[in-house]
Parts: structure tokens; C-alpha cells; sequence
């Protein structure tokens, strides 16, 4: 791809996004063993995503500011750490509170990597000239993440007849193999007399809080996909009524979302320039996200399903990545932490609450019928779209610096 250089750090960032997805995922990949094996129920197993998803939208308030003020390694570090140990604390968890502090745990260590990850990424991709373009490219290896973590869990359990708790511990020292290049990558020096008080600044600035709203309602929409589709084509394969066949087919479907998400954002990444049009393409795939959601929620069949679950990965895909990559080119490197913080927590609530309060509107009711809360959402993300590429870019404006 014209303007890749592959070095070290880059590799690590790459590592970086592709374990957030790990840790993003993980608790649905493993749900039904760990439900058996510690005794909880499905609503307290519930309240361990919640306590996860919850945990990254405090700590991401304060990582943020923290990868400006003391660079990019030490908070990698910290990240692969903290997998590690929470994924071999929940291997080894007994009941529902061991699980619930390794799932808090574990939320330091996405949100550690997430936030080294979506910042390095525009650093040292394609020479610092394309935001957008790079965050594209490096969020697909977090497709990728999403993509091949349920099947090594599948493949460990079914094909290596592996118990959960093993399958942990073989995530837990893939960590400590991404730790150990990270200690040995070197990394670029943003950081250019950061200060903390700086970051309470940029709550106020238009193109972040025109950023955090997008983001609250995309993240929104991504987590409840990744939460609801397996029981949405189960719906429209068995009319809700479950069975082996409905499980494997709908834990299939859920993988093409994750591989349209990745083919779309190396797709993207492919285009040259993509931060100066990337406005526009957020408005068309916004639109198009809001078309595949009603197509989901009107289908009649499997088939139609389907192809609005690839329809709306191909339309997710740019979105997230590029809302990012024209935010941070609005503003100097020594602040994308602090924004990534900002903008990120507040994404993360739309993915804590939206997709539970399709779950309650489902009750009594379907999926599908609830999926029209994720409508309205993709609605509110195109009318926000709009404004995206037109804030902080005024003629003759400068990118805002640290003070």
C-alpha cells in the first residue's frame, strides 16, 4: 500500500487494536462456559459486560490524558499487562465477584491499548499526513481481532477439546508475546509538555463534542450488532425457537459482520487523501447504515437478513475510524490522548445502554422490533454527520496546540 513503512511501533499498535477487539468480544465467545462453570445466571452475566463497558468509560477519561503526558510505551505496557493477568484471573474465577473484578480489570487493559492503539496509529501510518486513511487501515486489524477470536475459541474447545479456563490462559501468554515486542519497539515522542488541566479544555471545543456525540451513537450501534444479531437470525431462521442448526447458523452470520467490517476498512484505507473526504463519506455510509438497520428490522427471511448484516459491516466500517482520523487532524499530536479519551468514554456509553434497552424492548416482544431503537440511533448519527467535516474548519483556522 503506497506510503506503508512497517517499523516496530507500528506493529505494536497493530497488536494494540487487535486485543481490544480480543477483550471486546471474549465474554461472548466464552458466555455459555463460564455461565456453567462458576453458577451465575444470564442476568448476572449481564452485569459482567456491564461492569466491563462501564470500566472503560471511567478509565478511558483518565488513560487518555496519560498517554500525553507520558508517551505511548509505558501505557502499551500497562495494557498488555493487565490482559494478561485478567484473562488468567477470569480463567481461574470461582464465582460471580472474582469474575466481576477480572472483567474490571480487563477493561484497564482495552481501554490502556485502545487508546496507544487509535493515537499511534495516525502517528505512524502513512507518514502522519492521513488520519483518517491510517485509522482505517489499523481499525481493521481490530476486524480482524473480532473476527478470529470467537473461531481460535471455537477451534480450542471443539477441535483441541480444550476447557475454557485453558483457552484463557493460552490468550493470557499471547498477551505476554505482543508484551515483549512492545518492549523491545521503539516508539515516536508526541508528548510535548503535556498538562492535565489541558484536557478539561477540549470538553469544550466544537470538534470534539461534535466527535463524542457521533461516536455515542456509532458505538452504539456496533455493540449492539455484535449483541443482538445471533438473536435476531435466530428469529428469522427458527422463528425464535433455537436449536443446534439456529445457533451455528446465526454464530456464522455474526461472523460475516465482522468480516465485512474488515474488508471494508482495508478498503478504505486504500483510498489516498481519505481525511479530506472523509466528511462525505461518513454522511453516505450513515445513510447507508440507517438503510441496512430498517432492512433487518422488515425482513422476512434468513436470506434478507443477511444481507443486511454484511450491508451494515461494509457501512460500520469506515465510520468509527475515520470520525477519529478527521477529528485528530483538527488538532496537534500532543493532544490526540486527551481527545481520544473524551470522545471514546463517551462513545462507550452508547454501547453500555443502547443495546440493553433493546434487550428490555425486546422482552415480550422480538429482536427485530427492538432493533428499531438501533434505527433511530443510525438516524441521529446521519443528521450529527453533517456538521462533522464543517466544525474546526473554518477558513483560515489553525489546529489547536497543547497550552
Amino acid at each position: 500500500m503506497n506510503g506503508l513503512k512497517i517499523n516496530s511501533a507500528i506493529i505494536s499498535a497493530l497488536m494494540a487494536v487487535f486485543t481490544v477487539a480480543m477483550t471486546f468480544i471474549i465474554l461472548g465467545a466464552i458466555s455459555v462456559e463460564l455461565i456453567d462453570s462458576i453458577g451465575i445466571t444470564p442476568s448476572q452475566f449481564g452485569t459482567l459486560i456491564l461492569g466491563f463497558f462501564l470500566s472503560c468509560c471511567i478509565i478511558q477519561l483518565f488513560v487518555g490524558p496519560l498517554v500525553d503526558k507520558v508517551g505511548f510505551k509505558p501505557v502499551a505496557i500497562l495494557g498488555f499487562i493487565s490482559t494478561a493477568v485478567s484473562l488468567t484471573l477470569l480463567s481461574l474465577a470461582t464465582s460471580f465477584g472474582f469474575a466481576l473484578f477480572a472483567c474490571i480489570l480487563m477493561g484497564l487493559g482495552a481501554i490502556s491499548l485502545s487508546t496507544v492503539g487509535n493515537t499511534l496509529m495516525p502517528v505512524v501510518l502513512f507518514e502522519g499526513k492521513d488520519p483518517a486513511r491510517a485509522s482505517n487501515f489499523g481499525n481493521g486489524f481490530f476486524a480482524l481481532g473480532y473476527v478470529v477470536t470467537p473461531l481460535l475459541v471455537v477451534f480450542m474447545l471443539n477441535s483441541l477439546n480444550m476447557s475454557y479456563n485453558s483457552s484463557l490462559i493460552v490468550m493470557s501468554i499471547l498477551m505476554l508475546v505482543f508484551l515483549a515486542v512492545t518492549f523491545s519497539a521503539t516508539f515516536p515522542k508526541v508528548s510535548i509538555g503535556f498538562k492535565f488541566n489541558t484536557a478539561f479544555s477540549l470538553l469544550f471545543k466544537p470538534a470534539v463534542i461534535i466527535a463524542a456525540l457521533a461516536l455515542f451513537c456509532y458505538i452504539s450501534l456496533e455493540i449492539t450488532m455484535g449483541t443482538w444479531i445471533r438473536s435476531l437470525m435466530n428469529e428469522l431462521y427458527a422463528g425464535g425457537a433455537g436449536g443446534a442448526a439456529s445457533s451455528n447458523f446465526s454464530g456464522v452470520v455474526l461472523s460475516f459482520f465482522g468480516v465485512a467490517m474488515m474488508v471494508g476498512r482495508f478498503m478504505s484505507a486504500s483510498i489516498k487523501n481519505l481525511t479530506k473526504i472523509g466528511a462525505r463519506l461518513i454522511i453516505i455510509m450513515s445513510l447507508v447504515s440507517l438503510g441496512a438497520i430498517t432492512l433487518m428490522v422488515v425482513a422476512t427471511s434468513p436470506l434478507v437478513g443477511i444481507i443486511a448484516v454484511i450491508l451494515a459491516g461494509l457501512a460500520f466500517a469506515p465510520i468509527f475510524p475515520t470520525i477519529i482520523g478527521i477529528t485528530f487532524s483538527k488538532f496537534e499530536p500532543g493532544l490526540y490522548g486527551s481527545i481520544f479519551g473524551i470522545i471514546f468514554s463517551f462513545g462507550l456509553l452508547g454501547g453500555t445502554f443502547i443495546p440493553n434497552i433493546i434487550g428490555n424492548l425486546s422482552e415480550g416482544a422480538t429482536v427485530q422490533q427492538g432493533l428499531m431503537i438501533a434505527g433511530i440511533m443510525a438516524f441521529i448519527l446521519l443528521v450529527i454527520s453533517l456538521f462533522i467535516g464543517r466544525v474546526g474548519t473554518a477558513t483560515g483556522a489553525r489546529k489547536v496546540v497543547p497550552d
